[in-house]
């Protein structure tokens, strides 16, 4: 299984097929060729997985994946712990 993480755009490359994301102090660059019909903005936030955008989301969105995400990690934190 994989998961997607949410991400938001802080630049598009040269070329309109990639763009560098920020989540929670990590950069990635990420591909386009999975999102042909949409515009991605600087600002945007976009799920990423296996390197390519998949999808935009909203700020709301991203935020409560993020959210549950954190709950994942505490429980195995403290599971581990």
């Amino acid at each position: 299984m994989c998961l997607a993480i949410p991400m938001q755009v802080t630049a598009i490359g040269g070329d309109g097929l990639s763009v560098r994301c920020e989540a929670r102090g990590v950069v990635r660059e990420a591909g386009l060729l999975m999102l042909p019909e949409e515009t991605v903005a600087i600002g945007d936030y976009v799920m990423i997985s296996l390197g390519q955008v998949m999808q935009t989301v909203t700020a709301e969105e991203a935020a409560a994946v993020w959210a549950h995400y954190d709950e994942i990690f505490a429980a195995l934190d403290h599971k581990s712990g």
